[in-house]
């Protein structure tokens, strides 16, 4: 994604971010030309889904997911390779 300032049109930067919910953040960024400098906020709001979960279970499981801590999440994924590996090799 690429930021333009609004006041030179040159490109700026994201210094900092702040996120207000899940779809919701709040940009600062900065102007990368030197002579101007402007410092500005965006804000980063989703819209809409162009394709939804399959299912109503589906959205659950990915919600889940996503809230579980990366370390857990990723032992989830190695039990779940280790058994579709077991599988295939019987």
């Amino acid at each position: 994604m690429r930021i333009y300032c609004p006041e030179c049109d040159s490109k700026a930067r994201i210094a900092t971010r702040e996120e207000i919910s899940r779809q919701f953040v709040k940009l600062y960024c900065q102007c990368t030309n030197g002579h101007c400098g402007q410092r500005f906020v965006m804000q980063l709001t989703f819209s809409h889904a162009l394709l939804g979960p399959s299912s109503p279970l589906d959205k659950l499981l990915f919600d889940r997911l996503r809230e579980m801590p990366s370390k857990e999440r990723r032992t989830l994924f190695d039990q779940l390779e280790s058994v579709t590996v077991a599988d295939r090799s019987a």
